[in-house]
């Protein structure tokens, strides 16, 4: 058969037409001869690369396995939290009154509690400070789902048999483009947290006790509340979690190993993947038009199913949050509950706030591909006040000493049991081997 427009040049086949189709979205059209000039389309790609590799290059040198520019990541978390609103220093007066209210807070907590209060002091943060603090181990966090995308990128470009050329293009538009919902998401959690460890995980490399003025403002606002309560209450939270994080070694790193397992095993839409270049590119390849794009693909990129291992793990990970939040519920009733009459009222405001999702929750999901809301955070907040009340306080934080002593999923249906008589350490499985063995190798990354 012959190409009508052009009797004398065959009919494209089915693969010459996905390839003429791929091309086109970088501008790259046959000429009037129905043919394509093989000198100017590799120029014409070669010219694309080097502009926008000239763009990232100001913002340092890309990853050299999956071509993400962590730099230009950082950059657009940046400009994203400062469109947000005004981010002001704190002021002397500010940096005051929460070294006073954590100094209140600790002194309540050294009487309930068996874990010592922090060697560092407590600081104001701005939310540039939430930003640059945190951003490290949110990199962690999506590496793996990097991978998984330059992956599921090489297999469409197989598939279709497009040309090999074209891969590190792509490859770095499309990281581009992810990290416009990296920079999206982060801003959303650095405009809203009020607090360090506000998402429940440990997100600074050791553990410290820092809470946002201009954001906790914003919370407070609108509650019928003295502001100074609020930042005594939040201080008191922030102080438990904390110490929490820093006496019991092996949590942080278990909590990050679990999200880490989690986003290693996502699956890639390769149809949402094929549309996203096709519909989203169009021969953007200026770091402002891919942010743009990237801004519009909202975490469809990752397919809706989960593996019976992602299953297992979303259900460990979210106990074990329910866990750590349900403990610092707990605590902060018995520290506050006598000591301040609006405690409870502010607890429920923040379950409220936990059960409604949330930035915390968006960015996971947009992220990660984790749809994470700890679902039983009363029922552990009422089995460690069960334990607490059979056995002692000493009882309920001794808990935490290894992970096989934590309650489980069952044990919260059952706090009565569990706080007779404990839970029963039981023989590991898969599971537990591969993160012990992602927790070995983050120690010899650190080390």
């Amino acid at each position: 058969m012959t190409d009508p427009s052009n009797p004398d040049r065959p009919e494209p086949d089915g693969e010459e037409e996905a390839l003429l189709r791929f091309l086109a979205q970088f501008g790259i059209t046959p000429g009037p001869d129905g043919r394509l000039d093989i000198e100017s389309l590799l120029g014409r790609m070669q010219g694309l690369m080097g502009a926008f590799t000239s763009q990232m290059a100001s913002f340092g040198k890309s990853d050299a396995e999956s071509g993400m520019n962590w730099g230009f990541t950082r950059d657009i978390v940046r400009r994203a939290t400062a469109a947000a609103g005004a981010d002001p220093e704190p002021t002397a007066a500010q940096q005051a009154q929460v070294r006073d209210a954590v100094a209140l807070a600790d002194l309540w907590l050294d009487e309930e509690i068996a874990f010592d209060r922090l060697g560092v002091p407590a600081r104001a943060w701005t939310r540039s400070e939430w930003v640059e603090l945190t951003y490290p181990t949110w990199q962690q966090l999506v590496r793996p789902v990097v991978s998984r995308l330059y992956a599921a990128l090489r297999a469409l470009i197989e598939s279709q048999g497009q040309v090999p050329a074209a891969e590190p293009m792509l490859r770095m538009a499309l990281t581009g483009m992810f990290a416009a919902q990296i920079g999206q998401s982060l801003a959303g959690l650095a405009t809203t947290s009020v607090s360090a460890g506000d998402t429940g995980l440990p997100l600074t490399g050791q553990p410290l006790v820092a809470l946002l003025p201009t954001n906790i403002a914003a919370f407070a606002d609108g509650l019928e509340t003295d502001p100074s309560d609020v930042l005594l209450f939040l201080a008191v939270r922030e102080s438990a979690r904390q110490r929490l994080f820093a006496s019991v070694g092996w949590l942080g790193p278990q909590l990050l190993a679990l999200v880490e397992h989690y986003a290693r095993d996502i699956e890639i839409d390769p149809d949402a993947l094929e549309q996203a270049i096709e519909g989203q590119l169009n021969a953007a390849m200026t770091a402002g038009e891919i942010e743009e794009a990237g801004q519009a693909l909202a975490g469809s990129l990752f397919a809706p199913q989960l593996t019976a291992e992602q299953k297992e793990v979303l259900e460990r990970l979210e106990t074990l949050l329910a866990l750590v939040e349900g403990w610092v519920d707990e605590v902060v009733a018995q520290v506050a509950g006598t000591r301040m009459p609006v405690a409870a009222a502010l607890t429920e405001t923040l379950r409220r706030r936990r059960a409604s999702g949330g930035p915390a929750e968006a960015a996971l999901k947009t992220l990660v591909g984790l749809e994470l809301r700890p679902r039983r955070t009363r029922d552990a907040a009422n089995l460690w006040a069960a334990t607490r009340s059979a056995r002692g306080s000493a009882a309920r934080d001794a808990a935490w000493d290894h992970p096989d002593l934590l309650p489980t999923s069952a044990d919260l249906a059952d706090p009565l049991g569990y706080a007779a008589e404990g839970h029963q350490p039981s023989a590991p499985d898969d599971l537990d081997a591969e993160l012990a063995r992602l927790l070995e190798e983050e120690g010899r990354a650190d080390g």
